[in-house]
């Protein structure tokens, strides 16, 4: 692109400071790029006409601006030697009308999966697509297509309608009354996790589909669990979380991690689903997880689900088990957060007062647990933390003064 070529003024949109390809016209008489207006008024909930700040409705119109479009197009085409490449026309935006028609269609088997792919087109054009697909009642029907179809019979279909769904980005209100209790959804779900990690092993190709396939899962879980009700909590069965632990274990992305661990941590207080993880093998699973020393965000909710499970036996047991639990948990302390702080010390509070055999006692001094603690009693810590870091240091400074492994000022001064 000549960057010697001026631009006229009114080709750009205020907002992106880019060439406009889809210009539209507030009520306030302004025009926009439709995909920057629409991320301002829906996106970042603006009420104001960015440029000259006049309310703008929630629901403002915005009119298809045709005219500056095709003067724009007519100027690209022009100055096509000089970079710039003239952009296809948009397409129209949906009304409900339009989307009732889709709704029909996937209502036809063999229609399912084109129209499935002409909706994703459509949600990918703007924020209106999406919102008038969402008023119109379509996650209701990808839904009902995820449960009631047969995934070995049309896996495109499924996971098409899987993309779909999680494009929309349909808000909290609109999702909960679709899945706050969908059991249905959640088995289903688990199939698609299972069946993805199964077959991303049998070639690159198919591997690098199926990983796409488990990250859309799980963004999808992890919207549903933050609006699920106490009842699907509680009706989680084991496989549910061997699945989502088969995804930590393959190490994909931080985004999926996080997503994964959002709703192991979503789930835990509820029924038996901490003995259920467990099972499941979590514990190891999450220590080897944060030996990689992922992201602070990432570290926190590893810690939040280990608090979890480190305070039902087999979870402290199967964590005291692993080489590297109670060493990996003291190093993180004072090098993440003030909230990994709090969960380290919860779970070293729980193996000292369920778990302090002498050998668990000895294993805290080798690895610098205790005198992590006492130096955490000097650091700006919140007074919970504090309370239960002098909790953990008096009931075993009897033990602990006498090593040679630490200085026993410090555990005389503060418990």
């Amino acid at each position: 692109m000549d960057d010697s070529v001026e631009v006229p003024n009114y080709f750009i949109c205020p907002i992106s400071l880019q060439i406009m390809k889809d210009p539209v016209t507030t009520i306030s008489g302004i025009t926009y790029e439709r995909q920057s207006i629409e991320r301002w008024l829906f996106t970042d909930h603006n009420t104001t006409c960015p440029l000259t700040n006049q309310p703008l409705p929630k629901d403002s119109h915005l009119t298809p601006n045709h005219t500056l479009r095709r003067l724009i197009q007519a100027w690209c085409t022009l100055n096509s030697l000089n970079g710039f490449e003239r952009f296809p026309t948009p397409r129209a935006p949906l009304d409900h009308s339009n989307v009732l028609n889709l709704l029909h269609d996937l209502t036809i088997p063999h229609l399912q999966l084109k129209t499935l792919k002409l909706i994703s087109a459509f949600a990918s054009d703007s924020e209106s697509n999406r919102r008038c697909m969402v008023r119109a009642g379509l996650p209701s029907s990808l839904i009902h297509l995820i449960i009631s179809i047969n995934l070995n019979d049309y896996q495109a279909v499924h996971h098409e309608s899987l993309h779909v769904l999680h494009s929309l980005k349909v808000s909290t209100d609109d999702l909960k009354p679709l899945v706050a209790e969908n059991h249905d959804l959640i088995e289903a779900l688990t199939l698609i996790l299972q069946h993805a990690s199964s077959s991303s092993s049998s070639s690159s190709s198919r591997g690098n589909n199926g990983d796409v396939i488990i990250t859309t899962t799980c963004l999808v879980l992890k919207s549903i669990f933050e609006v699920a009700s106490e009842k699907l909590f509680e009706r989680l069965k084991v496989e549910f979380f061997e699945a989502l632990i088969s995804v930590l274990r393959r190490g994909t992305s931080q985004q999926v991690i996080k997503a994964v661990l959002h709703v192991l941590l979503e789930s835990c207080p509820y029924g038996r689903n901490r003995t259920k993880i467990v099972d499941a093998g979590a514990v190891p699973v999450l220590v080897e997880l944060e030996l990689t020393l992922p992201e602070k965000r990432t570290t926190e909710l590893v810690f939040g689900v280990l608090d979890h499970l480190c305070s039902c036996a087999d979870g402290r047991a199967q964590f005291l088990d692993h080489a590297a639990g109670i060493a990996i948990v003291s190093k993180r302390i004072l090098r993440v957060s003030p909230g990994a702080d709090d969960r380290a010390v919860t779970i070293l509070s729980s193996v000292c007062k369920y778990s302090a055999t002498n050998d668990v006692l000895q294993e805290m001094l080798r690895v610098g647990a205790v005198s992590k603690l006492c130096f955490l009693l000097q650091a700006n810590c919140s007074n919970y933390v504090r309370e239960r870091t002098r909790w953990i240091l008096k009931v075993h400074s009897g033990v602990w003064k006498k090593s040679p492994c630490i200085n026993a000022y410090l555990l005389t001064r503060y418990p």
